[in-house]
């Protein structure tokens, strides 16, 4: 291994979160997909040490918010409790990432309870291909 070569490690939502931090809304996107790709890889015994760490305050308190919830759904989706720390995140107003009318109705009905119950309406499936 060269000194310019490091060895693969998976993106953890401490590591999403300073990455969202200045990120337009377009990049913010692109690099929640790309750690649920990750995450999606990594063995389920190995999941949970991706969402341990709090991420600290991306300057934007519904992408905040938005990392709790993703953190909860995740865990919930692989069997597991929630860390700790996503408990103290909740929006007092709502907020819908896609704010198409359709978008809305889409997110209102199917968005999962860990984002619903932060404030957060986005649909599952813009989860999926975020």
């Amino acid at each position: 291994m060269t000194d310019h070569a490091r060895a693969y490690e998976p993106l953890t939502v401490e590591r999403l979160g300073t990455l969202l931090a200045g990120a337009d809304e377009a990049r913010r996107w692109r690099l929640v997909a790309e750690f649920l790709e990750e995450y999606r890889w990594e063995q389920a015994a190995t999941r949970g040490s991706l969402l341990a760490i709090e991420p600290q305050p991306v300057g934007d308190v519904r992408w905040d918010v938005f990392l709790a919830a993703l953190a909860e759904h995740v865990s919930a989706r692989d069997g597991r409790g929630a860390p700790a720390w996503v408990e103290t995140r909740s929006l007092r107003r709502f907020w819908f990432p896609f704010n198409s009318r359709a978008a809305r109705v889409d997110a209102i009905v199917h968005a999962p309870a860990a984002f619903r119950r932060r404030g957060v309406f986005v649909a599952v499936q813009e989860l999926n291909v975020a």
